[in-house]
């Protein structure tokens, strides 16, 4: 027995040896990434709550002021409602609408016979140009005088909105601006289209379901686990909007402020204007910060009434 003890010990050794060695080299592997997280979120992300109760603006060291930046921003301010408005205004503008573009040109593709590789692409291109791009394009196609959407309207005698220039138009022209970045929604949306059992479509139909119904009571409840994901990206995605706004009207936000969205009045706080508010601009983003969370706990609660999830009870 004592030499059967003896045989297995040298054994152990090694197997623990080896295992130490193994996630040393899987600490070294992520390593990189765990030092960008700390040096690139963690760090600003702890420093930008100590600086929200701050005075600070770089160039002097950070006077401790409590809560004055927020009780200043949520009652002396007079632009921050305007840019929580035009943001909320926004979000609940977009989202619905780019679900419904964005499943709609799934459903589409998922019908299609023919070209269906090229028209993907050709719906996915738009997504993968860089955001500033994709801005100052449409920029050029909706100004106000010599756009080309404007010119195509004259030419038939139809009104040309003042895009860039009328309060009215500035956040449908963002929101389309948006839009037609849908394609990375749309090839969720796809996805889950053709992961829609075959059956339960046969079945709908031989109880008299016609296709409104089929849609209805079929495809919707399917596929509303992407639907819940994509309206959740969207949402956030919606409360922080910043470059599309910024590009095509400046940090003021375009006429009247008609444009100005909280990211945007959080940078102009920041860096516009050589003003350098560092500690109200972080204010601001923790207020931000907590709507986000607000909305999206919100968003996950209302999502076990009607959000279906095929293997649940499995």
């Amino acid at each position: 027995m004592a030499q059967r003890a003896d045989i297995g010990t040298p054994g152990a050794a090694p197997s623990r040896r080896r295992i130490s060695e193994e996630t040393i080299a899987g600490f070294l592997t992520i390593s990189p990434w765990i030092i960008g997280f700390i040096v690139f979120t963690a760090i600003p992300f702890v420093s930008s709550f100590y600086f929200s109760f701050t005075r600070y603006d770089v160039i002097n060291p950070p006077e401790w002021i409590g809560l004055d930046n927020y009780t200043r921003l949520l009652t002396q301010d007079r632009l921050f409602p305007t840019a929580l408005r035009n943001t909320l205004i926004y979000a609940v503008i977009y989202v619905p609408l780019n679900i419904a573009t964005s499943l709609g040109a799934a459903m589409l593709l998922h019908k299609a016979r023919y070209m269906k590789g090229f028209f993907r692409t050709a719906f996915y291109l738009p997504a993968m140009t860089p955001a500033i791009a994709t801005a100052y394009i449409w920029l050029v196609i909706l100004n106000a005088n010599d756009g080309l959407v404007n010119q195509a309207l004259r030419l038939v005698n139809l009104p040309a909105p003042g895009w860039t220039i009328d309060p009215m138009w500035t956040k449908p022209a963002i929101i389309i601006t948006q839009i037609w970045g849908l394609g990375g929604a749309m090839i969720m949306f796809l996805a889950a289209l053709q992961g829609v059992p075959r059956d339960l479509y046969e079945a709908a139909e031989l109880d008299g379901a016609g296709r409104w119904e089929r849609f209805r009571s079929v495809t919707l409840p399917m596929i509303s686990g992407v639907t819940f994901f994509v309206a959740t990206i969207s949402t956030i995605a919606s409360l922080s909007v910043f470059t599309e706004g910024y590009v095509m009207f400046d940090e003021q936000g375009g006429p009247r402020h008609s444009a100005l969205f909280i990211v945007m009045y959080l940078f102009e706080r920041a860096f516009g204007s050589g003003s350098l508010q560092m500690g109200y601009a972080s204010a601001i983003a923790w207020v931000l910060f907590v709507l986000i969370l607000i909305v999206t706990i919100v968003q996950f609660k209302l999502s076990k009434r009607w959000v279906f999830y095929e293997h649940a009870n499995d």
